[in-house]
């Protein structure tokens, strides 16, 4: 499997401050590319479970909203912000809207989609709820398209497979 090591870049958060993946440094970060108006925006709940589940065992879940997929996060950081917090209760970290493809693609995707998924295929981001998985070192260690639901046990067994604590 070929790997990337996301560690030095940096995005902003939903609030719009800077951060850096380096913030995470020594934790296990699941980045996830979100959306309000989708077909698998349930996901958000399982999503917050797996935060809420292994938050004291050094994981993170980020959340990268993108508009890129039939529009399907349209709204602006305020709304997404209400939305994620009204609806699913969402604490984890959320960035502001990004491109995960294209000419626009933020470089930390540039990098996540370097790394292959289970069939072996690496490439650009296929819908709303990819997953990538970080190790505490920074290295992408796995990736899980959209379909795979947050507790499905690949996904679980995986992420604890990382965990720092």
């Amino acid at each position: 499997m070929s790997t990337a090591n996301v560690r030095d870049i940096e995005f902003t958060t939903i609030d719009g401050e800077k951060a850096s993946m380096a913030d995470y440094a020594g934790h296990a970060v699941l980045v996830v590319n979100v959306a309000s108006e989708c077909g698998l925006t349930p996901q958000y709940e399982g999503l917050q479970e797996l935060a809420d589940d292994f938050r004291d065992r050094g994981f993170f879940v980020l959340g990268f909203p993108c508009n890129q997929f039939m529009g399907q996060e349209p709204g602006d950081e305020d709304t997404i912000k209400e939305f994620t917090s009204g609806k699913y209760g969402i604490t984890f970290p959320l960035a502001a809207k990004i491109d995960v493809s294209g000419e626009g693609q933020h470089p930390l995707y540039a990098q996540l989609t370097t790394v292959a998924d289970a069939d072996g295929e690496a490439g650009d981001v296929q819908w709303n709820f990819e997953k990538f998985l970080i190790s505490p070192e920074g290295d992408v260690v796995g990736r899980f398209r959209p379909k795979v639901e947050p507790g499905a046990p690949e996904l679980v067994a995986a992420i604890e497979e990382q965990l720092p604590v």
